[in-house]
């Protein structure tokens, strides 16, 4: 990850719990997943941490937007603290933090599944992290059916540790020094957050292990209006650390996310091993681009 990060312009204020969590009573670790309509992910999701919160250092914790479906009787019934909160993720995910009792958070999406193997990487590392490491970095696999899966995992293969990436589990009081994520910025959210942490120095590490992303039977044209949707706040990013911005360029330009990402530090051997599934790396970006630049006009 490039640490050379800029102060942004402004900050959305965020409001920290009163009290003080009780580190000796407190769990190791409490997971909060927003949701809104996620019957279909949120019970694998949620049985993912049974056997941590059985042992006890580990609470998960739901906050929903107004779901019309099954996901908040299901998330009571997986055994998480349930809450309720719009209208974005952001504001879903401050109000989980706040919720929060573990020494640590970690922040995943209702469609992400924990292996085994991860989760107790991330036992140990949080116990043996002390003052050394705020916050961390999670690979993704992506999972589902369809060759744009595959597309889709060789891609996010690429993108660990780097600008593109964004950190997913959190020290508390030092995600609460920074502000928590900006609830101006939808989308973008994990991107902001992230550099504020490097803005202020600290200490950020990556795991081996990765979590899983459960993407189905893959829709380009879902993949796309999702895009388009989380497009609406990017003018409020620029703004936010400054259209010249070094790093903002690298995230949202084509020169680094078309080709920098892909060679930097000997990845492009992995390319040429996979000629075909770069070329729908390259074709699912131009598609990307293509329909932000469509929405904007």
């Amino acid at each position: 990850m490039d640490s050379t990060r800029g102060v942004p312009v402004e900050s959305q204020a965020f409001q920290s719990p009163g009290n003080a969590v009780n580190s000796s009573a407190a769990p190791l670790l409490s997971v909060v997943i927003p949701t809104r309509n996620e019957e279909r992910n949120l019970e694998a999701c949620l049985h993912g941490f049974d056997a941590a919160c059985a042992a006890g250092w580990c609470e998960t914790i739901v906050v929903d937007n107004d779901s019309t479906d099954a996901t908040p009787a299901l998330a009571r019934a997986c055994g998480a603290r349930l809450f309720g909160q719009g209208p974005e993720r952001s504001a879903q995910r401050n109000r989980g933090a706040r919720e929060a009792a573990g020494r640590f958070i970690a922040f995943l999406d209702a469609d992400m599944r924990m292996p085994a193997e991860t989760l107790a990487e991330i036992h140990d590392r949080l116990l043996a992290a002390d003052d050394t490491v705020d916050a961390w970095y999670v690979p993704e696999t992506r999972v589902g059916t369809g060759w744009w899966i595959r597309v889709r995992n060789f891609e996010r293969s690429f993108y660990d540790g780097t600008c593109i990436d964004a950190l997913r589990i959190f020290r508390r009081d030092a995600f609460f020094a920074a502000g928590g994520y900006d609830e101006s910025i939808t989308g973008f959210e994990d991107w902001d957050l992230d550099r504020t942490f490097l803005a202020q120095g600290r200490p950020t590490a990556l795991l081996t292990h990765a979590l899983l992303h459960d993407e189905g039977a893959f829709s380009l044209r879902r993949h796309l209006r999702k895009k388009v949707h989380y497009s609406h706040w990017t003018a409020r990013y620029r703004e936010k650390w400054g259209a010249g911005d070094t790093i903002l360029r690298r995230q949202l330009g084509l020169r680094y996310r078309f080709f920098g990402v892909f060679v930097e530090d000997g990845k492009w051997k992995r390319v040429l091993r996979h000629p075909i599934l770069f070329g729908g790396v390259l074709f699912d970006r131009f598609l990307v681009g293509l329909t932000w630049l469509l929405n904007r006009r």
